[in-house]
């Protein structure tokens, strides 16, 4: 099974090419925003054709029961920063573009998979959870913002810059996608980023084994 594995950032990909090094993995660092995502994915679907995409990477959490280090498996993805408007189609939603869904939703089989691995999660000393992930062009460094957020995706897990856009552009190509975030930080109880840099401080380097877990787990269902 050929797997994409795509990323944001140096410090995500750096992680993540230890995770697999040695294996014929291909983990790709796009830059950081929805431009970028959609950009690099849809390079890595031309050029390498996989089989699925996973978005990888860190993420903020929101909701009961989510931690630092925990990951986040998406069932949908959506942006939180797009709005079309009522003019032309009065049926579309905040954060959809018009004429596509308003939540794109994960692949089934990678979904199972994926929560397969709860049980695995606890023997790693974090859990995983489920649930809609919601990307835009902010770096979620405030309370205020992430508020602003989840008035309007009160079920959003987590928080990306990347995750919906490489959706869509698997969406109009095909491919079977997932995200499989780490959450870095929970900016409703976080203040100025803290959370976030002590992640990378301190905690990333043990934080990317379940997502070794995950492709495994792909490479012999």
């Amino acid at each position: 099974m050929k797997i994409g594995i795509i990323v944001a950032m140096d410090k995500e990909l750096q992680q993540l090419q230890q995770v697999f090094k040695g294996q014929q993995v291909l983990v790709e660092k796009c830059g950081i925003g929805k431009v970028n995502a959609a950009l690099g994915v849809q390079r890595i679907i031309n050029d390498y054709k996989p089989d699925c995409i996973i978005s990888s990477g860190c993420a903020g959490g929101h909701g009961e029961g989510v931690h630092v280090k925990d990951v986040v498996v998406s069932t949908e993805l959506a942006y939180h920063d797009v709005y079309c408007g009522s003019a032309i189609d009065d049926t579309t939603q905040y954060g959809q573009v018009q004429g596509l869904p308003a939540r794109f939703p994960a692949d089934p089989w990678l979904l199972e998979q994926a929560t397969a691995l709860r049980a695995q999660a606890e023997t790693l000393s974090t859990q995983l959870h489920e649930g809609l992930i919601v990307t835009g062009d902010w770096f979620v460094d405030s309370k205020e913002k992430m508020r602003s957020i989840v008035e309007k995706f009160p079920d959003a897990l987590a928080v990306d810059m990347e995750s919906a856009a490489i959706a869509h552009a698997c969406y109009l190509s095909k491919v079977p996608f997932i995200s499989f975030r780490v959450v870095s930080d929970m900016p409703l109880s976080d203040s100025h980023a803290s959370q976030y840099h002590d992640f990378w401080a301190t905690v990333a380097a043990q934080s990317f084994e379940l997502t070794r877990a995950f492709v495994e787990k792909l490479r012999t269902a």
